[in-house]
């Protein structure tokens, strides 16, 4: 299928014609990439990568970057391919994903990250540079006084912002701190775009296990990984010398590897934090996207997958 993609006003879907897109979003450990490869199957099309994290290369493990047999021979593009010393930001980013896109013979696209899907979709404001001097002042007031002191100031700044992430959100309470002090603003109007909810032209599907099947999800996700290396991928990162790399990225769990002690530990740690981010994941998409078709893995076939996406 063809045709006119709008996006946001002025965005770069404008004036794009190619296939019509799929969005298959939902949190971590839900199954969404299986889901991609089954739609991109059925399509004779390509997966292509919306996460950020996904896409730079040496965190294969950690990130799920599906491998090989994952991909069930579909091709897959925007896996690995950026180097540790990226620092990808949402506008940035969603205009490379663009571009896979536009390549692509019916892509479908996957993502759990709600901020760098509304930079796919072009519907982020153009954000203000912040000097370095911010970001490392905000940086250093987390490590003095915590997180959680720093999101009740960004409640006091911004309400709306902190309301929207969790008091432990490091990366994010943090990013928007730095906003509030670059720009004197709230960080939650530089934040979001003249439109949101779903681009015309997008066919959007979430995935959404229960919150317990979820749980367990993420448990068998967390063992996996483990059992496939991870904490060995985190050691040979930091051996060669990218230690700073992955503490700039803070990709999910990777902190803990890297702080080191019991492995039994630091897994059911890094279980608890990815429990976390899915429960807030699955929130932003039940709030955000209202009006995007919903899948339970664990309650329905995938044909109903293809019957909601109006999939011959």
């Amino acid at each position: 299928m063809r045709g006119e993609v709008p996006g946001a006003r002025g965005g770069s879907w404008s004036r794009y014609t190619g296939p019509m897109p799929i969005a298959i979003l939902g949190p971590t450990a839900s199954g969404k990439s299986a889901v991609a490869v089954a739609v991109a199957r059925r399509l004779g099309g390509t997966v292509v990568n919306g996460d950020p994290y996904q896409a730079i290369e040496g965190l294969a493990i950690g990130t799920g970057q599906p491998d090989e047999a994952e991909r069930g021979g579909v091709p897959h593009v925007g896996y690995g391919m950026l180097p540790l010393s990226a620092r990808p930001n949402p506008k940035a980013f969603g205009a490379l994903v663009r571009e896979w896109l536009s390549t692509c013979r019916e892509p479908v696209l996957v993502t759990g990250s709600g901020l760098y899907l509304r930079g796919v979709w072009n519907q982020l404001s153009d954000l203000p540079i912040v000097e370095p001097h911010l970001v490392e002042r905000v940086r250093r007031w987390g490590a003095e006084l915590g997180i959680p002191v720093l999101h009740r100031y960004l409640a006091a700044v911004d309400p709306a912002r902190a309301s929207a992430l969790h008091p432990n959100d490091s990366a994010r309470v943090q990013r928007a701190l730095a906003l509030h002090l670059a720009t004197g603003g709230a960080p939650s109007d530089l934040l979001s775009g003249p439109e949101t909810g779903l681009p015309a032209g997008w066919r959007v599907l979430v995935v959404t296990p229960g919150r317990e099947q979820r749980r367990h999800r993420v448990e068998a996700r967390v063992a996996a990984q483990v059992r496939a290396g991870w904490c060995e991928e985190v050691a040979r990162l930091v051996a060669s010398g990218h230690a700073e790399d992955l503490v700039a990225l803070r990709p999910l769990g990777y902190a803990a590897w890297m702080a080191g002690g019991d492995p039994r530990v630091l897994q059911e740690a890094v279980v608890q934090e990815t429990q976390a981010y899915a429960k807030r994941q699955a929130t932003w998409f039940r709030n955000q996207l209202p009006g995007a078709e919903v899948w339970d893995p664990d309650a329905e076939p995938l044909d109903a997958v293809f019957a909601r996406l109006g999939l011959p």
